[in-house]
């Protein structure tokens, strides 16, 4: 159970998403190709796959070599013997129902190929009007129109709302498998407000819909979107299963059979299980296959160090880690992805010796740490005082032998250091940095910067890190 939740936590969100596209892209194959011969030959090529597999964890050096070659073979072979068979299937489809969309088996029904044509006149721009009459009559609200009583077909949808067609700017009546009325004038909607990119056959759509409890399918020729107009609402339909339920819903009755559309829905729904078990095993196989250690020198942060306390030493700056993990991801890790973290709110003044472990590392997921060196550290921690010390100048070099040093001032005289108690007993003085003498002459005023040893001493606050000088120097009489 242990080895199991280290798995679990070891998975990146890269691998999920690797996963999830690579099952998602063999999902679509078979959702594209089922029913062909190219699927048929695919899934022999997976059986070769998954033996080839098997041979090479048997230690089958020849055989899993054979196997690899017919699979590369048949890779060639289903792209040229099928060729024609592949390009049917990916002409049939738009770019859109090629990578997403489900198609199911079923007897094409009118409801289906009224959507299906609908949606590809949208995608042409093709600006129509379809109506579904409700229990009401229509002949009140729609005017002319010429009898048609045809058969509904994708052909004569579409040479119906063709632009040279004398009745394309119309609208259709659709009745059960029928269309009855072609080129019919619809009442046009008085509403102020529908959006300004909306047209004429908007209005007309809406304006039937408020005023029978007809349906109305209209599709824009500037935008080639699809609409449906019932009551007083105007809404847009992105997929077509959508539309299909819509004309359903409307005219009672179903379209497909739903004990196949239910078999055929868990013959999907296993096929996508499927993708995802396939897929996963290859990544598995692949990422987890093979180990790799790598060493990297990670500085330690030190945290939580209570208020008043101040670290004076330690016995490591940084420590080295041994990780390991599969190869490609183990070399992809940089330095800046791991951490080494003490935590020092336990720690009491003076010496302080921890041990790293797990907890103290943070690791990118799927990184094992292997080894640590050191694994303790020192840590010297010792309380923080303020302390007032005067100021000295840290004179070098040597005036001319006519010149003499008369008076030299240093403001401020005194100043306040932070630090550690041990430390600031022992210091009686606060030296400037080194200024030179032989640079000097007359009567001036220069600035120097404070030296504070150890880094550990700071300035208290309203102090500076620098002090003024004025000096006086003289020829020698």
């Amino acid at each position: 159970m242990e080895n199991f939740a280290v798995f679990i936590s070891s998975i990146r969100w890269q691998d999920v998403v690797d996963i999830s596209l690579n099952s998602y892209i063999l999902f679509r194959f078979y959702v594209l190709f089922r029913g062909t011969n190219v699927f048929r030959v695919l899934m022999g090529m997976t059986v070769l796959w998954f033996l080839q597999r098997i041979a090479i964890s048997l230690g089958l050096i020849v055989t899993s070599w054979v196997v690899q070659g017919i699979v590369a073979v048949g890779a060639i072979i289903i792209i040229v013997v099928f060729r024609n068979e592949i390009r049917r299937v990916l002409q049939a489809k738009n770019l859109k129902s090629i990578f997403w969309g489900l198609s199911y088996k079923t007897a094409t029904t009118p409801t289906e190929i009224i959507a299906e044509t609908v949606f590809q006149m949208a995608a042409r721009k093709c600006g129509a009007l379809i109506v579904f009459p409700g229990k009401e009559d229509l002949s009140d609200a729609v005017q002319g129109g010429t009898p048609w009583k045809g058969l509904i077909t994708k052909e004569m949808i579409a040479s119906i709302f063709w632009p040279d067609n004398p009745v394309h700017d119309g609208a259709a009546i659709v009745q059960g498998d029928q269309i009855t009325v072609v080129g019919a004038i619809l009442p046009l909607s008085d509403r102020e407000d529908m959006p300004s990119h909306y047209g004429t056959r908007h209005r007309a759509a809406l304006g039937l819909a408020e005023a029978s409890d007809a349906l109305v399918i209209v599709i824009s020729e500037e935008r080639g979107d699809v609409l449906v107009a019932k009551g007083n609402r105007l809404r847009e339909i992105k997929q077509k299963r959508t539309l299909e339920h819509n004309i359903q819903e409307h005219v009672g009755t179903a379209a497909v059979n739903k004990g196949a559309v239910r078999n055929e829905a868990l013959e999907i729904a296993a096929a996508a299980m499927l993708s995802i078990v396939f897929i996963t095993g290859i990544w598995f196989s692949v990422s987890r296959g093979q180990d790799t250690l790598v060493s990297l020198d990670i500085p330690v942060d030190y945290i939580n160090r209570t208020a008043g306390t101040q670290i004076v030493d330690t016995s490591a700056k940084s420590v080295s880690l041994v990780l390991t993990g599969s190869g490609a991801l183990v070399k992809s890790v940089t330095p800046d992805q791991v951490g080494v973290r003490l935590d020092l709110s336990k720690a009491a003044v003076g010496r302080n010796t921890f041990t790293i472990t797990s907890d103290s590392i943070s690791l990118p997921p799927g990184i094992v740490l292997r080894e640590v060196t050191p694994s303790e550290v020192d840590v010297m921690i010792d309380e923080t005082i303020k302390r007032e010390l005067p100021v000295q100048i840290d004179w070098v070099g040597a005036l001319s032998d006519n010149l003499i040093l008369v008076d030299s001032v240093i403001t401020p005289s005194n100043v306040e250091i932070l630090g550690g108690k041990r430390i600031l007993e022992g210091i009686a003085t606060i030296y400037t940095e080194k200024v030179l003498l032989d640079k000097l002459s007359g009567k001036g005023e220069i600035a120097a910067n404070l030296v504070l040893t150890p880094p550990s001493l700071k300035m208290a606050p309203g102090f500076k890190d620098k002090v003024t000088i004025q000096y006086l120097i003289r020829e020698r009489e």
